[in-house]
């Protein structure tokens, strides 16, 4: 059985390989947020620069419905673009009613659709159709065409959305 004293001293070894890998990624850390300081600013402006592309390419898209009925879309270069519906926003007036309405329209039911605490349950009720929507005072809203730019290759778009979301908190801890 070991003694407490060789305890001690295995826990000063692994407390120092503990501190040189702490020392280690640190210096990796370090590292990255030079570079992505470093290269920010050209990462910024190659975010413009695509922004307002999409927007050209949007428009454009837009002004030219009958090139996306069959099919509503295409890829083109790794980028898929063309139209499809909108998913639509459900708004509700008034709760209450719609609650009542729920009751009234939807009695075995009401239970998946409103909260116990008499709040509606948006979810639920966002898998309901056109008309029974209507019935209990809400309207479907922006459910027709949307345009869609989207890269197929996803990893550029995490990689630059975790720069610019790295640069934004180091900014705003400077300004702190």
């Amino acid at each position: 059985m070991p003694s407490l004293a060789e305890i001690e001293k295995l826990t000063r070894e692994y407390a120092d390989a503990r501190a040189a890998l702490s020392e280690k990624v640190m210096v990796i850390n370090d590292e990255m947020q030079t570079i992505a300081r470093r290269n920010l600013a050209g990462v910024k402006t190659a975010v413009n620069k695509v922004k307002e592309k999409e927007s050209v390419l949007s428009a454009a898209i837009e002004a030219s419905p009958g090139l996306f009925e069959k099919p509503r879309t295409v890829i083109f270069h790794g980028i898929k673009i063309g139209l499809q519906k909108g998913k639509g926003k459900i708004s509700i007036a008034d709760e209450e009613k719609t609650i009542a309405l729920i009751r009234k329209h939807f009695p075995d039911a009401a239970d998946a659709y409103i909260k116990s605490e008499e709040s509606l349950v948006k979810k639920a009720i966002e898998n309901l159709s056109v008309a029974e929507l209507k019935k209990i005072g809400c309207t479907v809203e922006e459910s027709g065409d949307q345009v869609v730019i989207k890269a197929t290759d996803s990893q550029v778009d995490k990689i630059v959305a975790k720069l610019l979301a790295e640069e934004t908190s180091e900014e705003l801890k400077q300004v702190a």
